[in-house]
C-alpha cells in the first residue's frame, strides 16, 4: 500500500516536470518573433547584425539629413554622437517626429541601411527611451533637459 502512495507521487512530480518542459518551450518558441533587441548606431557600426535579424535602433535623428521622398518614403540618419547609420522608412511618421529629437525604429540593417517598419518618437518634450540614454550617456553626448 505505501509503495503505491510513494509510486502515484513520484509519477505526479514526472508529470509535472515534463509539462512544465514543455510549456517553457511553447512560450519560447511563441516569443521568438516578439523578442526584439536595442541597439545603438554605434554598436551597429562597430558590429553589424545579419540581414534576417530584427531589431530595435535608437538615437537622435540627425540635423539636416531628414529627406522625404516620392509618396511615404523618408531618409534619414540616426546617431549617438559616435556613429550615424542611414534609415530609409516607407510610412506615416509620427506628428513629434523630427529633426534633433528622439526616436526609436524596428526593423532589419541591410547593406549598411536601416531598413525601419516601425519608427517611435518621443512623445513629449523630455522623453526619451531609457536605452537611447544611456547610449548617449555612454558617448559623452547626453544633456539633461531638466539642467
Amino acid at each position: 500500500m505505501k509503495s503505491l502512495k510513494k509510486q502515484r507521487r513520484i509519477q505526479i512530480i514526472a508529470l509535472a516536470a515534463v509539462a512544465l518542459t514543455i510549456s517553457t518551450a511553447l512560450i519560447g518558441y511563441a516569443m521568438r518573433d516578439g523578442i526584439n533587441f536595442f541597439r545603438a548606431p554605434s554598436q551597429i557600426m562597430a558590429e553589424p547584425p545579419a540581414p534576417t535579424e530584427v531589431f530595435r535602433i535608437g538615437g537622435l535623428v540627425a540635423e539636416g539629413s531628414l529627406i522625404r521622398g516620392q509618396g511615404e518614403s523618408i531618409r534619414f540618419e540616426v546617431t549617438d554622437g559616435g556613429a550615424s547609420v542611414p534609415v530609409v522608412f516607407t510610412g506615416v511618421l509620427p506628428d513629434l517626429f523630427e529633426e534633433n529629437q528622439g526616436m526609436v525604429g524596428t526593423g532589419r540593417y541591410i547593406d549598411g541601411v536601416f531598413e525601419a517598419s516601425e519608427i517611435l518618437a518621443k512623445h513629449d518634450e523630455t522623453y526619451m527611451p531609457s536605452e537611447v540614454v544611456d547610449a548617449l550617456k555612454e558617448q559623452g553626448v547626453y544633456q539633461d533637459p531638466n539642467g
